[in-house]
Formats: C-alpha cells, sequence, structure tokens
C-alpha cells in the first residue's frame, strides 16, 4: 500500500515509491552480473533509445511520428530490459476500490492540511 506522507517542510504530499523500485534495480545488477554482455547490449541499445527520444522531443522542427516512432523505440527497449527483471510487473500497485478510496482521502487531507497553512495569515 502506497501511504502518502507530508514533506519535512510541510509544504508537498510525498509518494513513497523507492521502495517498490528497489527490487527492480537489485534484479537488474544481478541480471547484468549473470549475463554482463547481453544486459550491457540491453542498456546501451535503452541509453541510445532514451538519447534519441530527448533529442527529438527537443527538436522544434520534428514531425510528430518522428517522435512517435522514437517513444516507441524506448518503450521498446524499455520492455527487453524490464524483461530481465522478473519482479517488474509488480511496481505499478494495483489498488482495490476500498484501498483507492483510503489514498485518496489520505492524499485529500494532507493536501487539504498544506493549503489550510499557507493560506493563514501570521497573527501579529
Amino acid at each position: 500500500m502506497i501511504t502518502p506522507q507530508l514533506t519535512t517542510d510541510g509544504r508537498m504530499v510525498r509518494l513513497p515509491l523507492t521502495d517498490h523500485a528497489a527490487p527492480l534495480l537489485d534484479e537488474l545488477a544481478l541480471a547484468y552480473a549473470q549475463d554482463p554482455d547481453t544486459v550491457g547490449r540491453l542498456l546501451a541499445a535503452h541509453a541510445a533509445s532514451v538519447t534519441a527520444l530527448d533529442y527529438i522531443a527537443c527538436s522544434e522542427d520534428a514531425a510528430e511520428y518522428e517522435r512517435a516512432i522514437r517513444a516507441a523505440a524506448a518503450d521498446g527497449t524499455r520492455e527487453a530490459l524490464l524483461g530481465e527483471c522478473p519482479s517488474a510487473p509488480t511496481l505499478d500497485p494495483l489498488l482495490g476500490p476500498d484501498d483507492a478510496v483510503t489514498l485518496g482521502t489520505r492524499l485529500t487531507r494532507q493536501a487539504a492540511h498544506i493549503r489550510n497553512a499557507s493560506t493563514k495569515e501570521p497573527h501579529q
């Protein structure tokens, strides 16, 4: 379950998802240790795809179909890398109706706290 938290300065709500990413990074490291050539090639291909996507996204004269092609290429190399990590499908938390309502309520409560705290005038 994702538990929203206020940041230490109390000005934003944080959704801690690093716990979900840790197993993925661990599996990627293990996959690389077991087969550095294959995983290294996948990482290099993904880096090239991401770089090409970043370049085309910033290009003012690029056609929309070029952006779509580069995005699809980055998605493809990302999927290939995720294929090396069995826990990847668990990264996106699936919430049942009750958990989704609970998360929404917690987010709303914390956001309201921030809004109320930021709109209060200091008393002199």
